[in-house]
């Protein structure tokens, strides 16, 4: 797998001082606080994984599956619930875990149907985020770091459902998707 890596982004010593660093921001926010945290399926398993880890307070967690991707690099556009929420979000501060961030449809059509949902407030947080891909208005609370806009794999993160299990983050080399 390590051959299909054009270069590493972020080391794995690296990402884990940002998970820290946002674990730290959000414990101080949410202090006092009913907070929920939803991951967003696959892609975010692993940063939520070391980022409940790394909240020192409180907190329940729940699960949502979507889908906007096929098997090639660009969304589609049109976004799917593939499993939902077990938890009732009324009087929750939710927080939806994301692993990146770029055109913000699923974000925006995830912020907008749980807010319909009567949460005491609602929030996103992105391991990172790809500001020149933005399709729609969506301003995340939390961001571990902007990227360029090239196709990463790693730390949860897959192309075709591979690369989720590299310890790094890195750049795909085109060739393999291309």
């Amino acid at each position: 797998m390590r051959q299909d890596i054009e270069e590493v982004l972020f080391s794995e010593e690296q990402i884990s001082q940002i998970v820290a660093r946002i674990g730290q921001e959000i414990s101080r926010d949410y202090a006092g606080k009913n907070l929920l945290l939803v991951s967003v399926l696959k892609g975010s398993v692993v940063f939520m994984a070391d980022l409940m880890r790394a909240i020192t307070i409180p907190a329940r967690i729940d699960f949502m599956a979507t889908s906007s991707y096929g098997s090639g690099v660009k969304s589609s556009g049109v976004v799917r619930i593939l499993k939902d929420l077990d938890l009732e979000l009324k009087g929750y501060d939710i927080l939806i875990v994301e692993d990146i961030l770029d055109s913000g449809k699923t974000l925006q059509y995830l912020t907008r149907l749980l807010q319909s949902r009567g949460p005491a407030s609602i929030r996103i947080c992105t391991l990172f985020d790809k500001p020149e891909r933005r399709e729609v208005e969506v301003f995340p609370t939390y961001v571990g770091a902007r990227i360029p806009d090239a196709f990463i794999v790693g730390y949860g993160l897959d192309y075709d459902e591979k690369y989720r299990n590299l310890p790094f983050v890195g750049i795909l080399k085109p060739a393999v998707y291309a």
